[in-house]
Parts: structure tokens; C-alpha cells; sequence
């Protein structure tokens, strides 16, 4: 697409860009001396929706059809995990375990890099100090 150009989507005119007063964009003036730039105020093109259709939209019926056929994969995989011999309450064990863990990394993480601070050096010199791997 042409920077150039837009695509309406927009029930109401002006609702989906941005908003314009009597110097064109609200307050602006309508150039700018230090600059070369003809579409300095221009709307706002996002790069996330490159490649996306700005009028596509997903209706309610399509996304509940994915909804329930996410909700079936994801049923399968469980009784995978079960005829496996796993446990759903092993499972949950097991991810209260891993929030545990992280959340004491992360309490040694703000204690290396404040120690590192006060010695006014980088956490990746202390973990040498401390015999700590950088992938610990």
C-alpha cells in the first residue's frame, strides 16, 4: 500500500484517524519549517497490521467455532497426557513448584543486581565471583 494512501473502515467520517482542527491536525500548523517531509501529518499507519485487512473482522459465529475447536485440542491433549500416566493433580503440583521457582530466581536476580550496584560492577562479573553459570 502507498504510503499515500488509506483505507476507510470507518462507519463515521474521522472516527478511526486522527482528529483534525482548524490547523488540520488538532493545533498544529499546517507545515513544518525544519523539515522536508510532506506527510509529516499524515494518519498513523501501524506496522502491526501489516499484511492485515484493516476492514477483516472475525464474527461472533467463526469465533466461537475456533473457540470450541481449540477447547477439543486441547481435551485430546490432556487425555494424552492421562492414558500417559500423568495426573492432573501432579500437573498442578508440578506448575505450583515451577511459580516457586521462579519467583525465588527472580528474588535472586534483584539481589545480584543490587549487590552489583553497590560494588558498582555488572551482574555477569558477579556470577563469576559467586561461581555461578550465566545460564543459571
Amino acid at each position: 500500500m502507498n504510503p499515500e494512501q488509506s483505507v476507510d473502515c470507518c462507519p463515521t467520517k474521522g472516527s478511526c484517524s486522527t482528529p483534525e482542527g482548524k490547523h488540520g491536525i488538532m493545533g498544529a500548523p499546517r507545515w513544518t519549517p525544519s523539515t522536508g517531509f510532506k506527510g509529516v501529518y499524515s494518519s498513523f499507519k501501524s506496522p502491526a497490521q501489516a499484511g492485515v485487512s484493516p476492514c477483516a473482522q472475525v464474527t461472533p459465529e467463526a469465533e466461537v467455532n475456533d473457540l470450541k475447536r481449540r477447547l477439543g485440542e486441547l481435551d485430546a491433549e490432556i487425555a494424552s497426557l492421562v492414558s500417559e500416566g500423568y495426573r492432573l493433580e501432579e500437573l498442578g503440583e508440578h506448575i505450583d513448584l515451577l511459580h516457586e521457582y521462579n519467583d525465588i530466581k527472580d528474588i535472586g536476580q534483584t539481589l545480584l543486581g543490587r549487590i552489583a550496584a553497590l560494588r558498582v560492577t555488572t551482574t555477569k562479573d558477579l556470577y563469576g565471583q559467586f561461581g555461578l553459570e550465566l545460564n543459571d
